[in-house]
């Protein structure tokens, strides 16, 4: 059976297939992808396999490929890149290729090159086949003339790890119980390679020892600005949640690497919760040259994949074109919904940032008392009292910052809710009004019957609220929420945090094949701790609350919120201005240089 579109939720097949043949119709040989490339977070739409799904597709690839091929494949790989490395650094790694020139491929030969170089790659090595894995990588760069050492606690008893095990037998590779001696560590600290083949994505329960002590080992290798390259997941780390399988506490919960080579497919735990603390720089390799080509930065979207990176090829085709006759109607006017008494400062830095982010109108709806007639540095923002703003002729609103949660915030709200938002004007639910919807089940029930209309943005904490449970379960398994805030409120979700995740039904993008119990989940990758500081959120409001207003549907007006709302506290910080002390105020100018330049990029910008 081929694995492709329709035979798991995963596939590659939408980022370019590769010729099926070895050869051109005319006979020349084509050129082989490399095994493996570097995962462009920010611009690659490259989908996502939940564990099980890729063990499916790992089986099914299995059948096909032959008695130990994939196992052979992703060591091969492995070895690939760490022979790579000597390119860009001499030292790593010791060989005879010219440094302009990649290594060719390990030789055949049972017997080791002789080497008395000090050891500059270390292997730790687990029972399963990620251990298979780790040793035929070890075997082919032993193969190679590097000086390797190997530790293996309990060798495995069965399956292509144990072939793995007798083939670096076989080949003498250095193999033994311990790790490695303190000259050898500091070798490896100063300008060699640790490998954590220890458990791969099928690790269903905490690490015992004696491996516990060896993730330590490789933690501090790391800490102490040694490489660590986790092949398939960090050890301990849960593929699919991102959050350690043992407590975070605990000595030795999970490998935190400095490169992760995943095979076959990305899962999804390497870019949310906790897993973007361990997984450190990514990279794949697909183990199936003949069926994929290494994908572009310019591959479109699979709309047939329910899991998958968020990048500009997925939202930027829903922006207007700026022409010259455009107008100040053109791109929409927004209300941002909220300040009451004392809280205005997060209604209007919210309004500041959908001005920045394009919108034509913006208008800031304020409940409160004490709010300053106009906002000085942008008195294009109108600051009016809500009961002076005609709500039903805005393109879209912002509700929730500042706005409290008081009797006349949540007669607002349903208001809102009830005569308002619907085809010709959508909506974002944000801070104080997600607040009232947990805590009422009446407007819960008309955000569920508005929902095709709705942004909300939770963070864990009122995501935690809106399904009455702890925050501590939301962040388990941040996955399973925001597929659980889409069942119930049939919107569009922004669960905030690390690997922020936007959720939709399917029916949202794809009225055609409507599915009530099918979600889309998108996984966002741009930020920095920048973004944890007060008024974050606000901005982000703005942000898509101004795309909202520019006629961007719900889904992709939050795609690319939240990509340019990350974005910009990345180049914040690259220039120095973060991220440590980054205030929201200053993501707004950011947010609009960076948005002309995808309007440039995308050639949106007429005349």
């Amino acid at each position: 059976m081929s694995v492709g579109r329709h035979s798991l939720p995963f596939s590659l097949d939408s980022i370019r297939r590769a010729a099926h043949s070895d050869s051109t119709p005319g006979g020349a040989p084509t050129v082989a992808p490399p095994p493996w490339f570097a995962i462009d977070t920010h611009l690659l739409p490259l989908p996502v396999a939940l564990p099980d799904d890729l063990q499916k597709l790992e089986a099914r690839a299995a059948k096909s490929a032959g008695p130990h091929a994939l196992m052979a494949r992703a060591g091969a790989a492995a070895a690939d890149f760490l022979l790579q490395q000597r390119v860009h650094d001499s030292a790593v790694i010791r060989g005879e290729a010219p440094p302009d020139q990649a290594p060719q491929a390990a030789c055949d030969s049972d017997a080791p090159a002789a080497s008395s170089a000090p050891v500059r790659v270390w292997f730790f090595v687990g029972p399963g086949n990620n251990g298979g894995d780790a040793l035929v990588a070890a075997t082919q760069l032993h193969r190679h003339g590097v000086a390797i050492g190997v530790t293996l606690p309990v060798a495995p008893t069965h399956g292509d790890a144990l072939w793995a095990l007798t083939e670096a037998q076989r080949a003498r590779v250095p193999i033994q119980e311990n790790g490695p001696t303190e000259a050898q560590c500091k070798v490896l600290r100063d300008t060699g390679w640790c490998v954590d083949g220890v458990f791969g994505i099928g690790l269903n329960r905490p690490i015992g020892e004696p491996y516990a002590q060896w993730v330590s080992w490789m933690n501090t290798h790391a800490d102490q600005g040694g490489r660590v390259l986790a092949l398939d997941v960090p050890s301990g780390l849960d593929a699919r949640t991102g959050q350690p399988i043992s407590q975070p506490s605990a000595p030795g919960c999970a490998v935190s690497a400095t490169h992760t080579m995943s095979f076959l497919g990305a899962t999804p735990g390497l870019f949310t919760g906790s897993g973007r603390d361990y997984t450190g720089h990514l990279f794949l390799a697909p183990l199936s040259q003949a069926d994929f080509s290494v994908p572009a930065a310019t591959a479109q979207p699979d709309a047939h994949a329910p899991l998958q990176l968020n990048a500009p090829a997925s939202f930027m085709h829903r922006f207007t074109k700026r022409r010259p006759s455009s107008h100040k109607g053109t791109f929409g006017s927004v209300a941002i919904i909220g300040g009451d008494t004392g809280t205005c400062g997060a209604a209007i830095l919210s309004a500041r940032a959908a001005l920045y982010t394009g919108a034509g109108r913006v208008h800031t709806a304020l409940i409160g008392d004490g709010a300053p007639p106009y906002d000085p540095p942008h008195p294009e923002i109108m600051l009016r009292r809500i009961d002076a703003i005609a709500l039903d002729t805005m393109d879209a609103l912002s509700i929730g910052p500042g706005l409290g949660t008081s009797t006349r915030a949540s007669d607002i709200v349903r208001r809102v809710l009830h005569e308002v938002v619907g085809e010709h004007c959508h909506a974002l639910l944000d801070a104080d009004a997600l607040n009232l919807v947990s805590r009422e089940p009446a407007l819960a029930q008309a955000v569920a019957s508005a929902g095709r209309w709705l942004v909300m943005t939770p963070h864990p904490g009122e995501a935690a609220r809106l399904l009455d449970v702890d925050t501590q379960e939301i962040e388990h398994d941040r996955l399973a929420a925001a597929r659980a805030l889409v069942a119930r409120f049939h919107c569009t979700i922004v669960l905030k945090g690390a690997g922020t995740l936007i959720a939709s039904p399917r029916q949202a993008r794809d009225a055609a094949s409507a599915d009530d119990t099918a979600v889309d989940i998108v996984m966002n990758t741009t930020g920095n701790t920048g973004l944890a500081t007060g008024g974050t959120g606000d901005v982000l409001s703005g942000v898509i609350g101004a795309l909202l207003a520019q006629h961007l549907p719900p889904r992709e007006a939050a795609m690319a919120g939240v990509y340019l709302h990350g974005l910009a506290a990345e180049a914040l910080g690259h220039a120095g201005e973060g991220p440590a002390g980054l205030t929201a105020g200053e993501l707004a100018p950011m947010l609009r240089r960076l948005m002309n330049d995808h309007l440039r990029q995308y050639r949106l910008i007429a005349g």
